[in-house]
């Protein structure tokens, strides 16, 4: 990936938001200009697939990513063959198998992955997911052992790699564990702990989440049974499930990635899988599915059951069969998400008036409160960590401990850094990636962890962030900004966590039309200079500076900068603008 140029877009050096916006480096304008070149592709499609640090010479074979040409050998990660042939060995003799997975979406998706490959064998699991409150994270020594008496074979996913005491506690049963979070210097007694993030591997596959690690596992065990003449199950048609998984976790949509969502969303689309055809109803989500609609419709809403609910909803719908059981269900986990989305808000204020008298410039943004419902904060800390563009702990306290989970800034490795603290006794337990950790501490400890964490991650550079920049991929007149120019970016995406969506500004542009929507959102429709409309929206424009600038706007001129987006409102297609930032033209 490129830097950007320090120079000031549209010498925008503060917009009313109070942010500097950045235009793409030199180095980088030059090779959109060669892309568009050499491939006659549209400009603005250049310019971002340039940004993204893609060559003249990939340029067009990545606008269709390939499974085939991007999948790396499964067999590349360690411990891959042991887990294939476990598994394998399991499946031909018939023995008894429980999934014990994580309760967020990734453990839900990876969970429902290995359901719906055991199934197409005649094979139904025992799955189970620890509820959130009473048993914290990963495998505990109760639930495993309940499960071994019922299983001779447990596959942990999305959780394992550092459950030492957990696995042992079950010796006399195999455990396979398949999981993403940094391991320790050590692993468990497993049969197998597949990883890319263990200590010991190359990193080269540290992007995926657990789902995409277990569909590299049923990959390899497809190829042991084609090797072997027996059926496979098809796991074309489940990608869907990995796409849910990878977008919902955050993982960067690069490399391999980004062809699972690409292909996942193609699959998502066909309504195959009753679970998530209640879902999208229930959500109303009316459209094409894209990333978008995984994070932030689909996703929120399969964590609700394990954030404020039962644990266990998600994956019930993900692997229901019967579409009136997964409509109740869907509008279970719909209605759990309207009451996650009412804690967060009270526990978000607390929070932000706690962190803001500490200071939003500390190498870690954190805070602490009595009650806080653990299954909201890393939402919350999510919340903090955009506001200070800082790394973001918030602990939910219950008596002698403290439960928390943060979020981390693009080049701070938080995972790392709760790692360490955990090995030297500054947590009681804790764990997780770069983006995104867990964390249990001695609430008589609280300080003296947190400020260890921030010494840890100031190493890092995390006191050294400045404020946070609007970063642009160029300028577009609103006469340029079609569906059609749309559609072209869009090939470049799925769009996400390692692969930010396109940001365009709209220079020189007068208000003709603004009115209020909703509690604090504004409609607004701009004009250029040769007449050329654009109808935009800026949800939550009253929240910041935008709304009174544009409502208020006595006939300024403003830059504009923003998403480009289809708008199908009644079935007519036309470009719309998601606005971010407004800066005045003078």
């Amino acid at each position: 990936m490129t830097q950007e140029t320090s120079e000031a877009f549209l010498n925008v050096s503060r917009s009313v938001t109070g942010r500097k916006w950045l235009g793409l480096d030199t180095a980088t304008d030059r090779q959109a200009q060669l892309i568009t070149q050499q491939t006659d592709l549209p400009d603005a499609l250049a310019r971002v697939l340039a940004r993204l640090g893609v060559s003249v010479l990939e340029a067009l074979p990545y606008l269709s990513p390939s499974l085939r040409d991007l999948m790396p050998d499964p067999s590349s990660l360690r411990d891959m063959d042991k887990a294939a042939e476990r598994i394998q060995l399991a499946v031909d003799q018939g023995q008894r198998i429980a999934i014990f997975a994580d309760y967020d979406v990734d453990g839900a998706t990876s969970a429902a992955l290995l359901h719906d490959w055991l199934g197409q064998l005649g094979i139904t699991p025992i799955i189970y997911v620890p509820d959130r409150i009473d048993e914290g994270y990963g495998p505990n020594d109760a639930a495993m052992q309940k499960l071994a008496q019922s299983a001779d074979l447990i596959i942990c996913v999305d959780c394992g790699t550092l459950s030492h005491g957990p696995i042992a506690a079950v010796a006399g049963t195999d455990v396979v564990v398949l999981d993403h979070h940094v391991g320790g210097e050590t692993l468990p007694d497993a049969v197998a702990v597949v990883n890319p993030n263990r200590q010991d591997e190359s990193g080269d596959l540290a992007y995926l989440c657990a789902a995409g690690v277990v569909f590299l596992t049923l990959a390899a065990i497809n190829r042991l049974r084609r090797t072997a003449g027996q059926v496979t199950p098809d796991l074309m048609q489940m990608l869907d499930l990995v796409a849910l998984g990878t977008v919902a976790d955050v993982a960067p949509l690069v490399e391999f990635n980004r062809a699972l969502v690409r292909q996942g969303l193609k699959i998502m689309a066909g309504r195959r899988r009753i679970g998530l055809v209640a879902l999208s109803d229930a959500a109303r989500m009316n459209s094409t599915p894209k990333a978008y609609h995984l994070g932030y419709l689909l996703g929120p809403r399969i964590n609700a059951g394990g954030r404020v609910g039962i644990a266990d909803l998600g994956v019930r719908l993900l692997t229901c069969a019967d579409p009136e059981e997964a409509s109740a269900i869907a509008e279970k986990l719909n209605q759990l998400n309207e009451e996650r989305r009412e804690i967060e808000a009270q526990v978000q204020l607390q929070a932000m008036d706690q962190a803001e008298a500490r200071g939003l410039d500390a190498p870690l943004v954190w805070a602490a409160g009595e009650g806080w419902h653990p299954g909201v904060v890393g939402i919350v800390a999510s919340r903090l960590k955009e506001t200070a563009n800082r790394p973001a702990i918030v602990i939910g306290l219950d008596g002698p401990e403290g439960k928390g989970s943060g979020r981390s800034v693009s080049g701070i490795d938080l995972g790392a850094a709760i790692a360490t603290a955990t090995r030297e006794g500054v947590l009681l337990k804790g764990g997780g990636h770069k983006m995104a950790a867990g964390l249990t501490v001695d609430s008589e400890s609280l300080e003296t962890a947190m400020s260890r964490i921030s010494e840890l991650l100031a190493k890092q550079g995390a006191d050294q962030i400045g404020v946070k920049d609007l970063r642009l991929d160029g300028a577009i007149a609103p006469r340029a900004a079609t569906v059609d120019i749309i559609e072209h970016l869009e090939q470049a995406g799925p769009y996400g966590a390692g692969a930010s969506a396109p940001r365009f500004a709209l220079p020189f542009l007068r208000v003709s039309f603004a009115k209020k929507v909703g509690q604090n959102h504004l409609s607004v429709t701009f004009v250029d200079d040769s007449g050329a409309r654009i109808s935009a929206i800026a949800f939550g424009a009253f929240d910041s500076e935008i709304g009174p600038a544009l409502q208020n706007h006595a006939g300024k001129s403003f830059h504009i900068a923003g998403r480009l987006e289809v708008d199908d409102w009644n079935g007519r297609n036309r470009a719309k603008l998601r606005i971010e930032d407004v800066a005045f033209a003078e």
